[in-house]
């Protein structure tokens, strides 16, 4: 029904001439699709969620589609410009993923009163939302913390952890931490917990360093860090502060450098998350809803933002990484080459490992 409103609205506003051109795109498959993506500090965005969604829109068009693309380098302000500037110029749908779920809001209405959908991916934008594509991101909470807990086994109780929280801007953060709480509270003791600004390794690095001064180096038994960005930098406070062996450090989002920590032994585990389906599932939202189409045959489950209810959605399983089962995930998939993991300075840790 929002689909089939906004449809009406724009016919209505923009005149029978524009109606019409509207209804050939739609029919011929030239549709503009607008990806908007929070920032590119975290590897997956560019190296992959970009040109996944782009080579699938296209696929579903018989090549007639066309994605325009914008980055908001974690400026939610830049993100609203961008957004805005795509409505001005009619994309026929946005994919969004939210730099801060609230402040988006005010772009988003501005996308509906023109009669353009809005597919939330990876992150639950606030607003009239028409489809929503995310991993199980209470789930992939709980996974890290069973990680971390299983690692531990019987040390858990010898010291504290300390929680590397995202940032408070993100939804997703919140459900990370909350998945990660359901599993470790009452079985940990959380020494320190933080909420890490803008998800920055930098920030991550400062936070720990001085979870280290007020904790006592010799006292922390492990990190939960909510992904592998984060994670290089508690490594490094770490290691800067003489830790060793360092204490089991967990992540999220299978980045490379994260995989090669893993196989250097350096952070012991991190959350794979199979972009390829979020991928092709948001270029079917945006592609379907341009065209007026329903989502029920795509999105099989509803989900609540803390402003729209019943929102079609998908949530993708998520898969935890550890050292032993990296050929059957980022390698089998072709998220990564051995060669691209396996250089120089990691070739006898792969082939210990069996990475191949």
């Amino acid at each position: 029904m929002a689909v089939s409103l906004a449809a009406c609205g724009s016919a209505k506003e923009s005149g029978d001439g524009d109606s019409a051109k509207d209804s050939s795109k739609k029919s011929d498959g030239s549709l503009t699709i607008g990806l908007l993506l929070p920032e590119n500090q975290t590897a997956r965005y560019e190296k992959f969620d970009k040109p996944l969604i782009e080579k699938r829109v296209s696929e579903l068009t018989d090549g007639k589609g066309k994605v325009v693309y914008a980055n908001a380098k974690q400026d939610a302000s830049t993100q609203n410009q961008q957004a805005d500037t795509m409505v001005t110029n009619k994309v026929d749908a946005l994919i969004v993923d939210a730099v801060d779920s609230k402040a988006i809001t005010g772009s988003i209405k501005k996308a509906k009163e023109a009669g353009i959908p809005v597919i939330a991916f990876d992150r639950l934008a606030e607003g009239d939302i028409d489809g929503y594509v995310s991993f199980d991101n209470e789930e992939v909470g709980r996974v890290q913390g069973q990680a971390l807990l299983d690692e531990l086994g019987p040390k858990a109780k010898d010291g504290d952890i300390v929680m590397m929280n995202g940032a408070i801007t993100d939804p997703n953060a919140a459900l990370f931490k909350k998945g990660a709480k359901s599993v470790l509270d009452g079985k940990v003791t959380i020494g320190k917990e933080y909420d890490t600004k803008e998800w920055k390794p930098e920030n991550a690095n400062a936070n720990m360093e001085g979870a280290i001064s007020a904790l006592g180096k010799d006292k922390i038994v492990g990190v939960y860090s909510a992904n592998d960005g984060m994670a290089g930098g508690i490594i490094t406070a770490l290691k800067g502060a003489g830790i060793t062996p360092l204490p089991p450090v967990t992540g999220q989002d299978a980045e490379l450098a994260g995989v090669q920590r893993i196989v250097a032994g350096e952070q012991f585990m991190s959350v794979y998350k199979p972009y390829p389906t979020e991928a092709s599932i948001a270029a079917e939202m945006a592609v379907a809803v341009a065209k007026g189409e329903s989502l029920d045959a795509i999105a099989k489950t509803k989900v609540d933002s803390a402003t729209t209810k019943g929102i079609p959605s998908v949530l993708v399983p998520v898969v935890s990484l550890t050292k032993d089962n990296i050929n059957d995930t980022v390698i089998k998939d072709g998220i990564y080459t051995v060669d691209e993991i396996c250089t120089a300075k990691f070739k006898a840790k792969c082939d210990t490992l069996g990475v191949k």
